[in-house]
C-alpha cells in the first residue's frame, strides 16, 4: 500500500458513501471502481475534470453532469469525456448511471465478486478499446481488498 491509495481513500470515501446513501450501493463497490478507471486519481480527466470513472459525454444532462465535457485524442480516434464540477457530481452521476443501466451489476454490488463479474461482462465494458473483461473483474476484486486495508488503518 502506497500514500497515493491512502490519500485516495482519504479523499474520496466521502463522496463513495454520498453516491451509495443516494443510489443504495455499495460505497466501497464505487470506490474500487473509481481507482481503478482512475488509476488511484492520477489520470488527467481525474485531476483535470473530476471524471473519476471515464465516464464518456454521450446521453443527457442531468442534475450530476451540467453536460461539459472534453475531447480526448489518440493517435487513430477522439473520444468526448464528462467533465465534473465537484469529484462528489462525479461519485453521484456514475452510482445513477449504474443503478439505472447496470441494475444486474448494481444489485450484487454488496458482493464485490459477484459485482466485479456483472460489471465486467457487461456494455460497460468496450472490447473495442482495448478493455480486458477479466482483467477488469479480478482487478476490481483486488482493489477492494486494498481498500479495506487503507479503511483499516486509517480509521
Amino acid at each position: 500500500m502506497v500514500a497515493q491509495q491512502i490519500n485516495f481513500v482519504k479523499k474520496l470515501l466521502p463522496a463513495a458513501v454520498s453516491a451509495g446513501a443516494a443510489f443504495n450501493m455499495n460505497p466501497v463497490a464505487i470506490l474500487s471502481q473509481a481507482a481503478f478507471e482512475s488509476g488511484w486519481g492520477t489520470s488527467n480527466l481525474s485531476e483535470k475534470y473530476n471524471n473519476f470513472f471515464g465516464l464518456t459525454a454521450y446521453g443527457a444532462a442531468n442534475e450530476y453532469w451540467h453536460g461539459g465535457k472534453t475531447t480526448v485524442k489518440a493517435a487513430d480516434y477522439s473520444m468526448d469525456f464528462r467533465r465534473y464540477d465537484t469529484c462528489g457530481n462525479s461519485f453521484l452521476d456514475f452510482a445513477r448511471l449504474i443503478r439505472n443501466n447496470y441494475r444486474s451489476a448494481w444489485s450484487v454490488s454488496d458482493d464485490i465478486a459477484a459485482y466485479a463479474k456483472e460489471i465486467a461482462y457487461s456494455p460497460y465494458i468496450s472490447e473495442l478499446n482495448g478493455d480486458d473483461r477479466e482483467v477488469y473483474r479480478t482487478s476490481l476484486v483486488s482493489i477492494e481488498r486494498t481498500i479495506w486495508a487503507v479503511m483499516a488503518i486509517i480509521q
